[in-house]
C-alpha cells in the first residue's frame, strides 16, 4: 500500500515560528477589510472620534490572534501591553485613556451586527482566495470543492 503524504492547504512552516504580535500583524496587513472600514467611517460621520474605527477593528482582531475570551481580558491586554495597543492603531501617548471602553466595544459590535453582510463579504473574499490557490486542485480532481458563495453560519 502506497502511503500519500497530506497535503496541506497553507504552508504553516515561517508562521509557526512567529509570536502573537507578528501573526496579528501579518493578519492586519492581508485582510481585505477596508471596504468594511470605510463604511463603518461613513455611518460615523461627524459623531464621537475618540477611538478610531480602524483601531479598535484591529483589536477586536488581536483578540482573536491573542484568544481573549472576553472584551474585558483584550482591554486589560490592550492596557499592559503597549506594543498590542499600538500595533492596533490606538495613541499610547495617551495611556489608559487611549484603550476604548467595554461601552464603546459593546457598540462596535452591534455596528458590526447591523452590517454582518459586509463583514461577510470579507469571509467570502479570503475563503475565495483560499479555493483559488489550493494547491490540491489539480492532483485531485475529484476532491470536493469548496464553493465560496456557500452560505455559511446563517450568515
Amino acid at each position: 500500500m502506497a502511503i500519500i503524504a497530506p497535503q496541506s492547504l497553507f504552508d504553516w512552516s515561517q508562521i509557526e515560528n512567529f509570536g502573537d504580535l507578528e501573526r496579528l500583524k501579518l493578519i492586519l496587513r492581508h485582510i481585505p477589510d477596508e471596504p468594511l472600514m470605510q463604511l463603518l467611517e461613513k455611518q460615523r460621520g461627524y459623531g464621537v472620534d475618540k477611538y478610531p474605527i480602524r483601531a479598535v477593528w484591529n483589536s477586536i482582531l488581536a483578540g482573536i490572534v491573542f484568544q481573549h475570551l472576553s472584551i474585558e481580558s483584550l482591554r486589560r491586554e490592550l492596557s499592559r501591553n503597549l506594543s498590542l495597543a499600538q500595533a492596533c492603531g490606538f495613541n499610547i501617548v495617551h495611556g489608559d485613556a487611549a484603550i476604548p471602553s467595554s461601552g464603546c466595544y459593546t457598540r462596535f459590535m452591534s455596528k458590526l451586527a447591523e452590517n454582518h453582510k459586509d463583514l461577510r463579504k470579507i469571509f467570502k473574499v479570503l475563503l475565495k482566495f483560499c479555493y483559488d490557490n489550493m494547491d490540491c486542485r489539480d492532483e485531485y480532481p475529484s476532491h470536493p470543492r469548496v464553493n465560496p458563495d456557500a452560505d455559511f453560519c446563517g450568515w
